[in-house]
C-alpha cells in the first residue's frame, strides 16, 4: 500500500491518493482542486485511477473531483446524505467569492461500512455525520492502520457544525462512537492540517474530554 498526500485547492484541503503497487490501481481521496497535480502524479506512477472518494461535499473537497473523473473516467463516490450539497456546488462557492464549474453525475453512495477494494487493498467507509449529514470517514486497516478522517476530526479539534446541515451533538457521537473505537495506534490524516492518531486525540482533544 502506497498512501500520498497533499494539500490541494484555495483552501488547502488535503488530498490522499491511495494506490495498489502490485496492480496499480488508485482512489483519490477528497480531490477538492489542482486536478492537474493529481493527474500528473497518476502519470508519473502509472496508477489506473478507480475512485473519487469524498468524505463530505463542501466544495473545497469536491472543486477538481470534475477534472479527474472527465481524465480517467474514475467513479464519483460520496455519501447520498450529502447529494443536496454537491448538487449545490455552484451556491457554496459563491458564498466565498469564488467559481465553480458544473458537478458531474454521483456514480455510486457510500455505504456505512462498505469495503471499496483498490487492487489488493480495502477501505472500510465510516459513516460519521456532524460536520455534514453524509460525512463519511474511510480507514485502511492493518499493521500501520490509516483513518482519512476528512473534516470529522483534526490534530486537537473537531470540524465546524456551524455550516449547511451541521451538527453538533451528531459530531461528537460519530468521533466518540465509530473512530475513538479504533486502535490507538491508528494514523489520521485529516482533511485540513497536520496528520495525529487516535491516541493523540483521545487523550489531548478538548472537544472530547
Amino acid at each position: 500500500m502506497i498512501i500520498e498526500s497533499f494539500p490541494v485547492g484555495k483552501l488547502q484541503c488535503n488530498c490522499s491518493i491511495i494506490s495498489c503497487p502490485e496492480t496499480g490501481e488508485a482512489a483519490v481521496i477528497d480531490p477538492g482542486g489542482d486536478p492537474e497535480k493529481i493527474l500528473e502524479y497518476a502519470k508519473e506512477h502509472k496508477l489506473t485511477i478507480k475512485y473519487l472518494l469524498h468524505t463530505h461535499a463542501h466544495f473545497d473537497h469536491i472543486m477538481g473531483s470534475r477534472a479527474v473523473k472527465e481524465a480517467t473516467g474514475a467513479k464519483i463516490c460520496i455519501n447520498k446524505g450529502d447529494q443536496w450539497l454537491y448538487d449545490n456546488l455552484q451556491q457554496q462557492v459563491k458564498l466565498f467569492g469564488f467559481t465553480a464549474t458544473e458537478p458531474l453525475p454521483v456514480d455510486h453512495y457510500l455505504e456505512d461500512e462498505e469495503q471499496v477494494k483498490v487492487g489488493n487493498i480495502s477501505a472500510s467507509v465510516i459513516h460519521t455525520p456532524g460536520h455534514t449529514p453524509g460525512s463519511t470517514c474511510f480507514c485502511l486497516q492493518g499493521k500501520d492502520s490509516v483513518l482519512f478522517s476528512g473534516d470529522t476530526l483534526f490534530q486537537h479539534s473537531i470540524g465546524r457544525t456551524d455550516l449547511w446541515g451541521g451538527s453538533f451533538d451528531d459530531i461528537i457521537k460519530s468521533i466518540s462512537n465509530r473512530l475513538m473505537t479504533l486502535d490507538d495506534s491508528t494514523k489520521v490524516v485529516p482533511g485540513h492540517g497536520p496528520d495525529t492518531d487516535i491516541w493523540s486525540e483521545r487523550k489531548g482533544n478538548p472537544f472530547l474530554n
